[in-house]
């Protein structure tokens, strides 16, 4: 019997999300989803290493043609997940897949198993197709001879008792590897190579997403654009800070709040909460909250950013003016744009802000007040995290 070890349990810094790249969606389907399906033809038993937390997002990904498995705990890197899960295989070869690699073949997968019962350890690998360099403080060291050079996969496929050697050798020995097969390899044990695929790609950044959906669907990455509007305004009145777009501008007098009363911050965020439809400022973050009061509304900002994130929203742009006859705002944009793309992770490129005034007509134009407003564009790609459609 084959088992196989799925490691789910890494946290996706690189996606650049509040969640676990597994749990992400691909064609109306989670990550870890199409990860186990690619293997189900060939394996006997499935144990999925989960993340602290994560054990019921992992139990909800799996489908139901897979009646076998286990979920158990994760270690504090990838090697520790793999030797915890080990002490549970029942099968007498053991495969190791990403659980972030929704796209291998069943072919790929059998012939990597054939692989392995002949030679006891097996891994698909590409060619290097670039050129390699070492590099160090940022200068070349060395070029690297890249006809001896193969990008390795997974699936990867071993005897037990052999992958269960090379473990407990790398535990004695303190060595760490960013796969098992050079595990098996620092036992001095030959690993057999197939050729990999290219379509098996590993969801690793953003971009990884688009691509993968590509391949799968042939869904050239068509994104649905959404778009926001944001509007605030707040009085101004003596002894009170002026903060907008998170720089402290001297002036006689400040705007009247509940938090920090940055009105060009809150019209952003109401724009990016109308585009991802979840209300507005008001019902996350509302004003009769003490725990709001004098907030930092560049931290309110980033948790927006999160609550996008986590829908698989990301901001195209923003677009903002403010509207004030007094003080002269021009001087303090640039600071505020970094500001701005720092609480929400973007670009600064992708954010534009105006300062004008209203000829000395009506409240702002009077000096009672600063208004502000917001046009932003947000991207939900098709399949993507917050689209369960089929593709």
């Amino acid at each position: 019997m084959i088992t196989a070890i799925i490691p789910a349990a890494g946290s996706g810094r690189r996606m650049k999300a509040n969640m676990n790249k597994q749990f992400m969606k691909i064609a109306g389907q989670p990550v870890l989803t199409r990860s186990l399906l690619s293997l189900r033809e060939s394996t006997g038993e499935f144990i999925i290493v989960a993340r602290s937390g994560e054990e019921e997002l992992c139990l909800q990904a799996i489908p139901d043609q897979i009646k076998n498995y286990k979920i158990v705990s994760g270690g504090p890197s990838r090697q520790d997940s793999v030797y915890n899960a080990l002490k549970h295989a029942q099968g007498d070869y053991v495969l190791i897949h990403d659980g972030s690699r929704p796209l291998a073949s069943p072919n790929l997968v059998r012939r990597v198993i054939e692989a392995a019962r002949c030679h006891g350890a097996a891994v698909p690998a590409l060619p290097v197709v670039e050129t390699i360099k070492e590099v160090n403080n940022g200068f070349v060291v060395a070029t690297l001879p890249r006809q001896r050079l193969q990008a390795v996969q997974t699936p990867q496929v071993f005897q037990k008792d052999l992958l269960h050697r090379a473990h407990l050798h790398a535990r004695q020995q303190g060595i760490k590897a960013t796969d098992d097969a050079s595990l098996v390899e620092a036992l001095g044990y030959p690993v057999a190579v197939v050729p990999g695929e290219t379509g098996n790609i590993k969801i690793t950044t953003p971009e990884d997403l688009p691509r993968a959906r590509l391949l799968l669907t042939g869904d050239p990455c068509r994104e649905r654009v959404r778009i926001g509007i944001g509007y605030d305004v707040h009085q101004l009145v003596e002894g009170r800070k002026l903060i907008l777009g998170g720089e402290h501008i001297p002036y006689a007098k400040g705007l009247l709040g509940h938090s920090d009363a940055d009105v060009l911050v809150h019209a952003i965020i109401d724009a990016l909460l109308g585009a991802a439809a979840l209300g507005d400022i008001g019902r996350h973050f509302p004003d009769t909250d003490p725990g709001w009061a004098g907030a930092d509304s560049c931290k309110l900002l980033t948790q927006v950013g999160g609550l996008l994130a986590d829908r698989g929203l990301r901001v195209l742009n923003l677009d903002a003016v403010i509207v004030a006859q007094q003080p002269k705002i021009s001087p303090y944009i640039p600071a505020m744009i970094i500001n701005i793309s720092r609480g929400l992770k973007i670009s600064p490129a992708d954010i534009n802000i105006k300062a004008t005034t209203t000829e000395s007509l009506g409240f702002t134009g009077r000096g009672e007040g600063i208004a502000a407003q917001c046009v932003c564009l947000l991207a939900a790609a098709r399949g993507g995290l917050n689209d369960d459609s089929e593709g």
